[in-house]
């Protein structure tokens, strides 16, 4: 089997005999006078042809846009309306990546009259595509009613401050999905009513809010929230406008939050002070925290030290990524320390000593909460963990 089409097994089994995915997507072409998209065609051959679907296993059809060693037809309104025809009634396909095409509020009229008929589907990922504000109602709107769907992903699609209020109305409904990701969807006055959601969605327990253009306001009202929130385990917080005085709010917080075990904070600004906020709720209150990520966040020698030290103290915080810096020599002998101790792993972490003339200096690592994000796999399924540590730390993402 080609490994760029490989499909992604759940060991989730499902009672069912498989049809013929291909032959019924070219029958359902015809049907709807309708022009073939091979690489489509291509995907549900090589399903047909999958073990796990001849053992009525769950699978997860990949029809990612951005595909780079195949040939690759990117999916229209036109092509989806004829694959969710044909998915209607091959429930052992229980996740659907359409990345990176050319979907728009059209084709996801027929995304979201599945959604509300099918009860299979874990995993949907719709991350750029051309989805704009109506498309996000049409979903959100599918989502009040389906139980079934666990994780979501609309990164990239240009819903608006209006399509991001459907989605945290809707998640004040349903009580099914686990994992939502709305990270760089021109969303920028909608995080208070996420916060509103997440004080009594219980079901929720990873959240992408990158670029938000979250400020000062957006995190208190988070924090608020997720006092009494208690299911949230994975934060994702990257690329925002967090400032040193805002991760007061987070400090707080992490003093008595007993359920969060991944923070993303790259790419904000907390700075020296920030990083100090941080490193004394770890070192004297929180015990739940296992990853931090505070990359390019113009922190120096005193926070940075400050955050080594708390490892120190607390022994549950495992997973640190700090490169984009300013690094001085105490700060390379700290995180240098920490390594040779074996306190922190070298996988676990995005820097790795070295000696130069007697002074030690930090070498960028690959490592990572989520360094494929934005990543198709073009030689087969993801297995560096130490880019992808997120996948592994809480067990809470299950899909790229």
């Amino acid at each position: 089997m080609n490994p760029a089409y490989r499909i992604s097994i759940k060991s989730r089994h499902v009672m069912s005999v498989p049809p013929d995915l291909r032959q019924q997507y070219l029958q359902t072409c015809q049907n709807l006078s309708q022009p073939e998209n091979h690489f489509v065609a291509r995907v549900l051959q090589e399903a047909d042809k999958s073990d796990n679907v001849r053992q009525a296993k769950g699978i997860t059809l990949k029809i990612a846009g951005n595909n780079r060693l195949v040939p690759v037809q990117r999916v229209t309104d036109e092509d989806v309306q004829v694959l969710a025809s044909v998915l209607c009634t091959a429930v052992f396909v229980t996740g659907l990546d359409l990345r990176y095409n050319i979907l728009t509020d059209v084709g996801v009229r027929h995304v979201a009259t599945f959604l509300q008929e099918n009860s299979t589907l874990r995993y949907l990922n719709l991350m750029f595509n051309d989805i704009g504000t109506s498309g996000a109602e049409l979903i959100a709107n599918a989502l009040h009613s389906n139980e079934t769907l666990l994780h979501l992903r609309m990164t990239g699609n240009k819903i608006g401050n209006k399509g991001g209020m459907y989605f945290a109305s809707m998640l004040q409904v349903n009580c099914t999905l686990e994992k939502l990701d709305l990270g760089d969807c021109d969303l920028e006055e909608t995080t208070v009513h996420i916060a509103l959601m997440l004080k009594n969605n219980s079901s929720l327990v990873e959240l992408h809010l990158c670029k938000h253009e979250i400020r000062s306001l957006g995190v208190k009202r988070l924090c608020e929230a997720l006092y009494e929130n208690c299911s949230l385990r994975y934060l994702d917080l990257s690329c925002n406008k967090i400032t040193r005085d805002d991760v007061k709010f987070l400090g707080e917080l992490l003093k008595q939050n007993q359920t969060l075990e991944i923070l993303d904070l790259n790419s904000n600004r907390i700075e020296d002070d920030g990083a100090i906020y941080l490193s004394e709720a770890l070192a004297l209150y929180n015990r739940t925290l296992k990853a931090l990520s505070v990359v390019s966040n113009n922190i120096r020698g005193k926070g940075l030290v400050a955050l080594s030290q708390s490892m120190k103290i607390n022994m549950e915080l495992s997973y640190i990524y700090i490169w984009g810096n300013n690094f001085d020599e105490a700060v390379s002998t700290a995180f240098s320390e920490l390594i040779q101790a074996g306190r922190l792993k070298p996988n676990c972490t995005d820097v790795e000593p070295y000696e130069v003339d007697g002074h030690v200096h930090l070498a960028e690592l690959s490592h990572g909460l989520k360094k494929h994000y934005y990543w198709t796999p073009s030689y087969g399924e993801v297995n560096n963990t130490a880019a992808n540590a997120s996948l592994a730390i809480a067990a809470v993402s299950e899909y790229l």
